[in-house]
């Protein structure tokens, strides 16, 4: 079980955490899918700290920033998505998308719509190819920032549902879905756009913590500092 939401803390939080976990010779390691280093005991994991993209850990836990660091970001919902470029934690590029993908009374995107009624319909027809085309433009502004930087890493905010269309559009993405550097935003993302992009990245580079129930009693005294609080997601 987890307790509570992950907690934004300070760098000298985490050092006091790596300095308990070596106290206690608790184990840790580095789940590099999700950017998080895992502290364990015998039985479960005590505490994940999500560390800033940006930075490397060394085997002790230890972080060091990455001198020359290009991110590109990309979270899509149906109807709307934003993409951004970033060098060294400055944001160069960001476009934000949007298409006529949602049905007005049911609220329910095309996509999800065809699984059940199929698209007959002279405006189902309009959305498919408005959603076809939706992804086709995302996936251009990421080729661009592949073909004009050296991307050090990705990261995605994609529901699994768009997944196939996302990947398999006629324009792919520059990278496939199990991609080294490619990683899973793990915040939740209600509204992809350009202040959300802003927010995201911010928060991509703090420490955030998260303990289990088990992990309470080692870790249970660590506050968060600041207000911001991160609602749990199912890649944490």
């Amino acid at each position: 079980m987890i307790s509570g939401n992950a907690k934004l803390i300070t760098p000298e939080k985490y050092q006091l955490i790596l300095d308990i976990s070596d106290k206690m010779q608790l184990q840790g390691a580095f789940d590099k899918a999700k950017h998080q280093w895992v502290i364990s005991d015998s039985d479960s994991w005590l505490a994940k700290v999500s560390l800033p993209w940006n930075t490397t850990p060394s085997a002790l836990g230890l972080l060091s920033v990455k001198d020359d660091f290009h991110l590109g970001l990309v979270m899509i919902r149906a109807g709307i998505a934003v993409a951004g470029y970033f060098h060294n934690g400055v944001m160069l590029d960001h476009k934000v998308f949007r298409a006529y993908m949602v049905r007005q009374k049911q609220g329910k995107s095309q996509i999800k719509y065809l699984k059940t009624k199929g698209k007959s319909r002279a405006g189902s027809r309009l959305r498919l190819g408005e959603s076809e085309q939706f992804f086709v433009e995302i996936n251009e502004r990421l080729q661009q920032y592949d073909e004009n930087f050296p991307v050090t890493t990705w990261g995605i905010s994609c529901g699994k549902t768009l997944w196939p269309y996302f990947f398999g559009s006629d324009t792919p993405p520059p990278f496939s879905k199990n991609a080294d550097n490619l990683i899973s935003i793990p915040f939740h993302v209600q509204q992809p756009d350009f202040q959300t992009l802003q927010s995201i990245h911010r928060k991509l580079n703090g420490i955030h913590l998260t303990i289990s129930e088990s992990g309470l009693a080692v870790f249970g005294s660590m506050k968060a500092d600041a207000s911001e609080r991160v609602d749990e997601e199912e890649d944490w």
